[in-house]
C-alpha cells in the first residue's frame, strides 16, 4: 500500500506555529467536532481538573494558560472526540481484503469504534458481537494455547496508569512476560544507557530546568512538529538568557524562529528566534561530535588543571574518569569530520558554547535513539553531562523528549518484558500469586516470535503494532501466521486490517469521555517526560452506549480467561479495581516505589512528582552507588559510493502512525506523502532530477530486496548524503533483523538506501 505522491512541493517554513498554528488547530476541531463540543474539549486539555493531552508527553507548566495546547493536540483531540461513529452495516461492506488496501487516513476517518466485533476463523469480514460473547471468546483461546508464553500482550504509550496496571497484573496471572510496548520502538534505547550510567532511566530535569539553563542543545529531535508546547519553553529559556543550539540532519522550522500563536509578537511580530547554532550533522554522526566535544572540554582541563571540569562531584558521584580521558585522547579529528559532516570551527563553536555554560541542558528524542550505536551515544550524552557536574543542578541534565503521553507512565506501572525482581517482588507480596520470573519478548521478538510460530496470540491494549514496527512485509505476514489477534481500540488503524485467522476489536473509551463506574466518575492518571505524575478526567458523555473503559476491558478479561481455570480466578479482586479506580492505586501505592498515598497526591492540584535520585539529592542506584563515565568505541556508519542514508521521519500532521491530513506544512510537502527528500547535489551526482519518480532499495547484509515504490523526489536542504522518507511507509525498507545494541530498537535513522528510476 503507498501512499500518494504530493500534488506540489515548496521551500520548507523557516518558522513555525503564528496565526496559521491557530487556523489549523481550530479549524479540524470546528468542523470536526462543532463550536460547543470543541470549546468544552479543546479548554479542558492540560488543564488541572481536565483531561491530559493524548498526544506527546511534554509536561505542563505551574502557571497553565486558558488555551493550554499546541496545533497537534487539538488535531488529536478531534481525532479521538469525534461524535462520527462506525455503523453497524460498515462491517458486511468492507471485508478485511477491502480494509487492508485502505490507507491508515481512510481507516481512523471512519470515526470511532462503539461495538466488539469478531472475525471468525475462515472468514474474511468482522462481525458484531455483545460483549459476554466477545470475552468468552478471548477465554477459550488464550486458555486453550499449550502455554502463556504463547501469547504477547503489546501496549500503547496511550494507555492510563491505572491500565497499564491491571494490564500487567492480569499478563503476569495469566503466566507469562510477554509484554511488549511501543517502547521498544523508541526510548528503548534512553532507558538502557541512562539506567546503566545513571541508575535511573528517565530525566534528570523539571519542566523549570528550562526557565534556568545557561545552554540547550537538542539532538535528533523536531519539537515544532512532535512537542509543540516545548517551543514555548525554549522561547522563555532564550528570554531568559539561554543559548540553543540545534543538531539536526534537516532543519527545522521550529528552531529557527518561533511565533507564539498566544502572544502579540508572535502573531504580529517576528517571532523568537530560538537556534543560535545550528549543526546539520550527517546520520548517525551524533557519537562522533560528543566524544569529539568532551575531549574538548578535557583539553582545556589539561590547559588550566582545575578550572574546567567539576572535581568535587566527579570524585564524590562518579567513575570512570581516567579511562575516558585515556580513551579520548586518542580520538582521530578526521574520523569525527567523515562521520559528523562537520568542521572543526563548527565543534569548537558548540564546545566553547558549552564551557561557558554554568547549567546545560541536553534534550534529544528518536533522532538518536533509533541507530545501531544509539544506546553508547546516549552515555556519551551523559559523559558530557557529568564532566562538569550538569546531573543534579538546577537548570542542567539529562532530557530525553518522550513521544507519547504516558509511555513513561506505562512503564513505571510495570509494562515492560523485563521488569526488575523488586518490581516482580512486590507484586507478588501484594497479590499472593507467584508471579512468572522468565523475561518475556520485546517487540521485535514478538514479531519473531510469530513468524517462527512460537507466538500464535496478539493482544494490543491501542497502538498500532504492525504499521510501527520495522520490515512492514515481513511483520503483516508474522501477523497473519498467527491463530488469534485482539485490538482494544478507539478508532481503526492498519492493524485491525492485518489480523490472524481469528481477529476481535473490543472498543474502548477515549481520554476525553467520562468514565463512569459502579462507584461513580473515574480519574485516572499519567506520568509525562519529567516524572510528574497528574489526574485525568474525561469531559463529555460517550460516543457510544456500550463503550467499555480500557480498566473495565483488562479487568473482565481477566475475571474470563482466570476465571475459567481450576480454582478460579486466584486471589486477586478484579471486580473491586473496575468498580473504584482508588482500589487500583491503593495497590499500586504498595508495589511501585514513588508512590505512596497515591490517592491523596493525584488529587493534589497539579499532581506530584516522582523520586530521582540523580536528580534530587545526586545519589545514583548504580551497582556501585555512583554515575559511570563510560568508554565507547567509535563505529560510524558506512555508506557506499552512489548510495545514501535515509531516515524515517514523521510529517507536521501526524501523530506516530495517525495521518491528520496528507501534507507536511513545514516541510512544503502538499497533498501526498510519496517523497524522499534529498540535497540537491546528491541529486546531481546521481543523475536525478528534483521531481523524479523512484524506488527507494534498502540494502541490507541478508540479500533482501526491500522496496518503497512510487517516490517522488524532492530537492531539500538535508544534510549531504542523507536522505529521508515518512514513518510508517518507508518501515519497510528496515530490516527486522536491524536492531539497536542492547536496546534493540529498530534501526530506521540510518537505512543505506540507492534509488533507481520507476
Amino acid at each position: 500500500m503507498t501512499a500518494d505522491r504530493p500534488r506540489e512541493t515548496r521551500p520548507p517554513k523557516v518558522w513555525a506555529a503564528g496565526l496559521p498554528g491557530i487556523t489549523h488547530a481550530l479549524g479540524p476541531a470546528l468542523r470536526g467536532m462543532g463550536p460547543l463540543r470543541s470549546a468544552r474539549l479543546l479548554l479542558a486539555m492540560n488543564q488541572r481538573d481536565g483531561f491530559d493531552c493524548m498526544s506527546c508527553a511534554w509536561p505542563d507548566p505551574d502557571r497553565r494558560k486558558t488555551a493550554e495546547f499546541c496545533e497537534n493536540g487539538a488535531k488529536a483531540v478531534t481525532w479521538e472526540a469525534t461524535p462520527l461513529t462506525v455503523p453497524r452495516e460498515f462491517w458486511s461492506e468492507h471485508p478485511l481484503t477491502d480494509l487492508a488496501a485502505r490507507s491508515e487516513r481512510w481507516l481512523g476517518q471512519q470515526g470511532r469504534l462503539v461495538e466488539p466485533v469478531h472475525k471468525p476463523a475462515g472468514s474474511d469480514r468482522y462481525e458484531p458481537i455483545g460483549w459476554d460473547e466477545a470475552f468468552a471468546i478471548l477465554a477459550d483461546r488464550l486458555n486453550g494455547l499449550d502455554s502463556p508464553d504463547q501469547a504477547s500482550f503489546y501496549t500503547s504509550g496511550r494507555a492510563s496508569n491505572e491500565a497499564a496496571f491491571v494490564y500487567q497484573l492480569f499478563v503476569r496471572a495469566f503466566g507469562t512476560n510477554n509484554l511488549p510496548d511501543c517502547s521498544n520502538m523508541c526510548h528503548e534505547s534512553t532507558g538502557a544507557a541512562l539506567g546503566e550510567t545513571l541508575g535511573v532511566g528517565k530525566a534528570t530535569i523539571t519542566y523549570d530546568d528550562f526557565r534556568r539553563t545557561d545552554l540547550v542543545v537538542i539532538m535528533g529531535q523536531n519539537p515544532g512538529s512532535n512537542h509543540p508546547r516545548m517551543l514555548t519553553a525554549l522561547e522563555e529559556a532564550k528570554r531568559n538568557g539561554a543559548s540553543i543550539v540545534a543538531v539536526n540532519p534537516l532543519p527545522e522550522a521550529g528552531l529557527m524562529r518561533y511565533k507564539n500563536p498566544q502572544t502579540v509578537r508572535g502573531l504580529a511580530g517576528r517571532g523568537t528566534e530560538l537556534a543560535d547554532q545550528f549543526l546539520q550533522i550527517r546520520l548517525g554522526g551524533d557519537m562522533a561530535l560528543l566524544q569529539a566535544l568532551s575531549k574538548r572540554v578535557l583539553d582545556a582541563e589539561a590547559a588550566a588543571p582545575g578550572t574546567v571540569l567539576d572535581h568535587g562531584f566527579l570524585a564524590a558521584h562518579t567513575s570512570g574518569l581516567a579511562e575516558l580521558t585515556a580513551h579520548l585522547a586518542d580520538l582521530d579529528e578526521e574520523a569525527v569530520l567523515a562521520a559528523t559532516g562537520l568542521t572543526s570551527a563548527e565543534i569548537d563553536e558548540l564546545a566553547e558554547r558549552y564551557l561557558r555554560a554554568d547549567r546545560v541542558i541536553v534534550t534529544w528524542a528518536m533522532g538518536l535513539t533509533q541507530h545501531t550505536q544509539a544506546v553508547p551515544t546516549i552515555r556519551e550524552i551523559v559523559n558530557l553531562l557529568l564532566l562538569r557536574g550538569h546531573v543534579g543542578r538546577p537548570g542542567a541534565g539529562a532530557s530525553p523528549i518522550r513521544g507519547h503521553s504516558n509511555v513513561q507512565g506505562d512503564r513505571t506501572m510495570g509494562i515492560w518484558e523485563r521488569m526488575p525482581e523488586p518490581f516482580l517482588d512486590a507484586l507478588e507480596a501484594e497479590f499472593g500469586f507467584g508471579v512468572p520470573r522468565a523475561h518475556g519478548v520485546d517487540a521485535v521478538g514478538t514479531i519473531e516470535g510469530m513468524a517462527a510460530g512460537r507466538i500464535k496470540a496478539l493482544v494490543a491494549l491501542g497502538g498500532n503494532l504492525v504499521a510501527a514496527i520495522s520490515d512492514t512485509g515481513a511483520a503483516e505476514d508474522a501477523l497473519r501466521r498467527t491463530d488469534l489477534t485482539v485490538q482494544i481500540s478507539t478508532k481503526l488503524n492498519r492493524s485491525h486490517a492485518v489480523v490472524g485467522r481469528e481477529a476481535l476489536i473490543l472498543p474502548t473509551l477515549g481520554r476525553t469521555e467520562i468514565d463512569r463506574q459502579a462507584t461513580g466518575e473515574q480519574l485516572v492518571s499519567v506520568e509525562d517526560t519529567v516524572c510528574a505524575v497528574h489526574a485525568s478526567r474525561g469531559k463529555v458523555e460517550p460516543v457510544g452506549p456500550v463503550l467499555l473503559s480500557e480498566v473495565a476491558i483488562v479487568t473482565r478479561t481477566a475475571r474470563a480467561v482466570l476465571g475459567a481455570r481450576p480454582g478460579g480466578a486466584g486471589p486477586v479482586d478484579w471486580a473491586a479495581m473496575e468498580r473504584d479506580y482508588d482500589v487500583i492505586r491503593d495497590h499500586v501505592a504498595r508495589v511501585v516505589p514513588g508512590f505512596d498515598d497515591y490517592n491523596a497526591k493525584v488529587r493534589r492540584d497539579g499532581g506530584f512528582l516522582l523520586p530521582h535520585g540523580p536528580r534530587d539529592s545526586r545519589t545514583f542506584p548504580t551497582s556501585d552507588g555512583r554515575a559511570h563515565l563510560t568508554v565507547n568505541e567509535l563505529a560510524p556508519v558506512e555508506c557506499p559510493p552512489g548510495r545514501l542514508l535515509l531516515q524515517t521521519i514523521r510529517s507536521h500532521d501526524q501523530f506516530n502512525t495517525t495521518v491528520y491530513r496528507a501534507d507536511d506544512r513545514y516541510r512544503g510537502v502538499k497533498g501526498g506523502r510519496a517523497v524522499v527528500l534529498v540535497h540537491p547535489d546528491d541529486l546531481a551526482e546521481l543523475g536525478l532530477a528534483d521531481g523524479a519518480t523512484v524506488d527507494v532499495h534498502g540494502e541490507y547484509h541478508d540479500g533482501v530486496d526491500r522496496v518503497l515504490r512510487g517516490q517522488r523526489v524532492v530537492a531539500y536542504p538535508t544534510a549531504r548524503g542523507c536522505a529521508a522518507a515518512y514513518f510508517p511507509e518507508a518501515n519497510v525498507l528496515v530490516p527486522l533483523g536491524a536492531t539497536a545494541e542492547t536496546s534493540r530498537t529498530p534501526v530506521s535513522k540510518a537505512v543505506v538506501v540507492r534509488l533507481e528510476p520507476a
